[in-house]
């Protein structure tokens, strides 16, 4: 979780020098007790001796100090020392706000990164973590555990560091006053931390599953929600209930496990150390009254006070490492999203590519998204520069996978795909899909207005160049009659469209883009005859001069293309152009005649 801090860990360095001036002006303060109690029972006439140290040779010395400056006047001492217990107090306070002045930007830059990283993480990864894993997971691990590691960082990372520093500091203070009565507190201690770590533990194993848990409930919502239509269709809203609430009853049983554990080490570290306390109180009372011990009764007052000081840090940092072992949980998930090895990565020295020459090939092509069964066998097609290559053929017959190879979202396993006979992977992944426009079945449109629909990211388009590209795409006309023209939000996924009128927005930013080659997998198959006739008319607008790969059910819509290559179970079985193929009476021709009789 900290490497993520490196950048800022000078900020960690300052904290921890700001919080150790904390302590030792807030022990300073403490140790003015002494004086002030010696004044105030009149046992200040104390002799030099030579052979005192520590807090003792301290007080001995401050004492005769303050009698140099005062006269002699315990009331003029009295108030010097309550006026050092002022300043020492401020000055504290001025350190421990300044240790938490710079542990702000610490925590948030820290988990602002952590966001970046797996983000950018999400992005690069290929399209098979996406159909293989659940999007409501992981939208759980970006949003809920990173805020559990940001709540592990806020109220923990200063305990981490400040809490058992202050408690060694203070540990030192007492051995120095007493070294016998440490001894005890030392030997109870190391109980106590061990008794808080067996706990913590088990927190952490039951706050990885709550985690997990609440990633499957965010999968079952986010599917509720893409799928509400079907869901009150079919009138299934019960059956989704009990499924729903199945599963957080599940988390909230572990969940409270959870928290019960969590809630158990503030009171058990207290109880640790009232306890150690009481122990102190009665062998080290005894000591004083017995006269055998080394300690005088102020000396002994000031003990008990500095050990109370450690109390509340060690409450602080049992919490706190609760916390922690919540919070490294959730850094557990999201480390396995960053740990997830890269399949598609960037040639060491990759080509540049800035326009498309010649055109594109397909040279003995196989993949498989598995292991045990092939998806393409022994591809082999050329695309000349400006001409149209059409795939048809029944679902599952690996035209789309096609079109994902040529994207590279994934990567051939036997062959090559090649550009002006370059093999895409040795190609620039930007410079690549920069020449590229692609449509799909569904238009992936964003809660957004029409104009950044088109726009997409592209800052530099002028509001006449959208207006253009709309009306090339045939949406200009229903564009302007929207409430706020080009600047209507369209909804979730543009929800507040029809198909055809999303569609026509895809196009039109495809064609603002202007790429060289162009992808059209099944671009017209949702659609109504009339919003296809529409669609079709911009995608012909679309497809002038370019290269293009399309993927088409209607076999009535590609029935010009240059060349139409009919695909089954993975393989080429025939290829031509449309005449050719319906003379050939093979599968094209069937195709075609069943689509009619439809």
């Amino acid at each position: 979780m900290l490497r993520y801090a490196r950048p800022y860990r000078y900020l960690a360095y300052l904290n921890i020098l700001f919080n150790f001036f904390s302590i030792v002006f807030g022990l300073f303060s403490m140790t003015m007790l002494m004086p002030f109690l010696n004044y105030l029972f009149g046992t200040a006439e104390l002799v030099r001796d030579p052979e005192a140290t520590g807090i003792q040779a301290w007080n001995t010395e401050f004492i005769f100090f303050l009698k140099d400056i005062t006269g002699d006047d315990p009331g003029k001492a009295l108030l010097l020392v309550c006026l050092a217990v002022v300043v020492f107090t401020i000055l504290k306070n001025v350190f421990r706000y300044l240790a938490l002045y710079v542990l702000v930007p610490y925590r948030n830059y820290t988990v602002r990164d952590l966001r970046n990283a797996v983000y950018k993480k999400v992005m690069r990864l290929q399209l098979s973590y996406f159909t293989e894993e659940k999007k409501g997971d992981t939208i759980s691990r970006m949003s809920n555990d990173i805020t559990e590691v940001e709540f592990a960082i806020m109220t923990s990372l200063e305990a981490m560091f400040k809490g058992p520093f202050q408690i060694l500091v203070t540990l030192v203070l007492l051995i120095i006053m007493s070294w016998k009565l440490t001894l005890i507190i030392l030997v109870l201690l190391p109980l106590n931390g061990f008794i808080i770590s067996r706990i913590g533990k088990k927190l952490k194993k039951n706050a990885s599953r709550a985690q997990g848990r609440l990633g499957l409930l965010m999968s079952l919502f986010e599917e509720s929600l893409s799928g509400i239509r079907i869901i009150k269709g079919f009138g299934k809203e019960a059956y989704f209930f009990r499924k729903f609430s199945t599963e957080n009853k599940h988390l909230t049983t572990i969940n409270v496990k959870v928290n019960h554990s969590r809630d158990l080490s503030s009171p058990l570290s207290e109880t640790m150390g009232i306890t150690t306390l009481s122990m102190v109180l009665f062998i080290g009372g005894r000591m004083v009254q017995t006269g055998t011990g080394i300690m005088d009764p102020t000396a002994f007052i000031l003990f008990i006070l500095l050990f109370a000081q450690v109390i509340d840090p060690a409450k602080s940092f049992a919490t706190a490492f609760y916390n922690v072992q919540k919070g490294a949980a959730s850094a557990d998930r999201i480390e396995e999203i960053l740990r997830i090895p890269e399949t598609l990565k960037e040639a060491e020295n990759p080509l540049t590519l800035s326009a498309i020459r010649s055109g594109i090939e397909f040279k003995n092509v196989g993949f498989q998204y598995t292991p045990d069964k092939k998806t393409l066998t022994d591809i082999s097609f050329s695309i000349p520069l400006g001409k149209t290559v059409a795939l048809v053929g029944a679902s599952g017959s690996g035209k789309s996978t096609l079109a994902d190879l040529l994207a590279r979202f994934y990567d051939v396993n036997e062959g090559h795909v090649l550009i002006d006979g370059m093999d895409i992977r040795d190609i620039k992944v930007k410079d690549l899909r920069g020449l590229m426009g692609l449509v799909t079945q569904e238009s992936i449109l964003f809660n957004d207005s029409v104009f950044n629909n088109i726009a997409f990211g592209n800052h530099e388009v002028s509001y006449e160049q959208i207006v253009e590209a709309a009306k090339a795409a045939n949406a200009h006309e229903f564009i302007v009659h929207m409430d706020k023209g080009y600047y209507t939000n369209i909804g979730d996924r543009g929800g507040k469209l029809s198909g055809g009128q999303r569609q026509r927005i895809a196009i039109a930013r495809a064609i603002l883009k202007n790429p060289q080659i162009l992808i059209l997998d099944e671009a017209t198959s949702a659609l109504d005859t009339s919003s296809e006739r529409l669609v079709q008319e911009a995608l012909n607008t679309l497809m002038k001069n370019r290269t293009s790969l399309v993927i088409a059910h209607r076999l009535s819509t590609i029935q010009n293309a240059d060349l139409i290559i009919v695909m089954e179970n993975g393989r080429i079985v025939e290829r031509g152009s449309h005449q050719e193929l319906y003379a050939h009476k093979g599968l094209y021709r069937n195709l075609l005649e069943m689509q009619q009789m439809v």
